[in-house]
């Protein structure tokens, strides 16, 4: 289905045995199945791609953003869900740059002991984001193999698309919210009863506006502007797209090149904005969406900036490389028709001193590194635990 991001044409896979509904016929097919197969047959059968996005007249990948946007705040207030421990599920795909936001937040505040995460596998089917990282295919939370049917518990007949990253409450079951924007703001602001101590403050108000104004132009050109690339169903579109794509680029090292960060002298959402698109660049974009003008690791103000972030704790330590390579490569199909996943590129460059100390500034602020990832959560080709700079 997608993650926040959109995941290309999808095709109608075999129906997988036995039905978790366990209401096989007799010939072993679910009902439930054969209803969602031929909805989906519907849904994705017109132009465009339904209900992750669609495309203009122009041939241009347009992102459907209409996401489930329930919220969880402090005291509960104006009928919206309070924040408590224990009481939610985050649940991210590895490979998704939108929940990677999630998980970065999640890490630099120190909620993983109020906040448990779910983590889908990297490859899915029409039907939804699957756990099938977990023992016997199911979360062991929420005892559910498909991620659609929390979305279902919260919307009955769901024909939209299944996205991570999403904020599930487990009694139920239902997914809240999967509002990936808001998410890391609440999680910045609504569950500051549940920080750890010397959490950051990645969204002070005296950098809001500069933190928005720069944050609107890379979502555009650089978030989503490698799917409009990568999605682009004709040559004029892919060409706008690229061309928005590296002037943004180029925008950008322009700024890094005298500043560390992208507002003010500390590490801010903005930073986490943009990070996971950069980090996911040379494996991923620069090659399955055509986004080849340079590598990252040509573009020396980019690159020294990305593995700067790369080397602090709560960034570099929630990147799988491999699962992000083989949910594009096997995923997108349309684009990637053999799922053969490329054995590059050579990940060593990400622990290089990049230098950027020199440029002053304080990752943390007056706040302090996280600690490491839970144990059950570490990546094995991540960085070393270590605080920055």
């Amino acid at each position: 289905m997608g993650c926040g991001c959109y995941n290309g044409a999808i095709r109608v896979a075999p129906l997988p045995q036995p039905c978790p509904r366990r209401q096989a016929d007799a010939a072993g097919t679910c009902p439930w199945q054969l209803d969602q197969r031929s909805a989906a047959a519907r849904r994705f059968s017109g132009p465009g791609w339904g209900s992750f996005g669609g495309v203009s007249d122009a041939g241009e990948f347009v992102r459907d953003t209409r996401y489930l946007d329930g919220r969880i705040t402090a005291d509960g207030r104006d009928g919206t869900l309070p924040a408590e421990a224990g009481r939610y599920r985050l649940v991210v795909a590895r490979a998704c740059p939108w929940a990677n936001r999630t998980m970065i937040v999640r890490r630099l505040m120190g909620l993983e002991p109020a906040l448990s995460m779910g983590i889908c596998g990297p490859e899915h089917d029409w039907r939804s984001w699957t756990f099938d990282l977990d023992p016997g295919d199911v979360d062991p939370v929420l005892d559910i193999h498909w991620l659609r049917e929390a979305y279902e518990k919260a919307v009955p007949d769901y024909e939209r698309g299944v996205t991570v990253p999403a904020i599930v409450e487990i009694e139920p079951g239902a997914v809240v919210t999967a509002d990936f924007k808001q998410i890391t703001l609440d999680m910045e602001h609504e569950w500051s009863a549940f920080h750890r101590p010397g959490a950051p403050d990645l969204y002070p108000e005296k950098l809001r506006d500069e933190i928005e104004d720069v944050s609107a132009g890379v979502y555009e050109d650089v978030n989503n502007g490698v799917y409009k690339c990568g999605f682009a169903q004709s040559q004029e579109a892919y060409e706008e797209a690229y061309r928005a794509l590296f002037a943004r680029l180029d925008e950008l090292s322009e700024r890094l090149a005298t500043r560390r960060y992208l507002a003010g002298d500390t590490i801010t959402e903005a930073d986490v904005r943009l990070w996971p698109t950069l980090v996911r660049f040379d494996a991923v974009y620069h090659n399955h969406f055509k986004c080849n003008r340079n590598k990252l690791s040509e573009m020396p103000v980019l690159w020294a900036y990305a593995r700067d972030l790369y080397q602090t704790p709560g960034f570099g330590d929630t990147i799988n490389f491999a699962q992000t390579k083989e949910h594009y490569y096997k995923v997108h199909t349309d684009l990637n028709p053999s799922k053969i996943v490329p054995a590059g590129p050579d990940l060593s460059g990400w622990l290089t001193p990049h230098g950027r100390e020199e440029l002053g500034g304080r990752p943390f602020g007056d706040g302090t590194p996280p600690g490491p990832p839970p144990a059950a959560e570490r990546v094995p080709e991540g960085p070393p635990a270590s605080p920055a700079r």
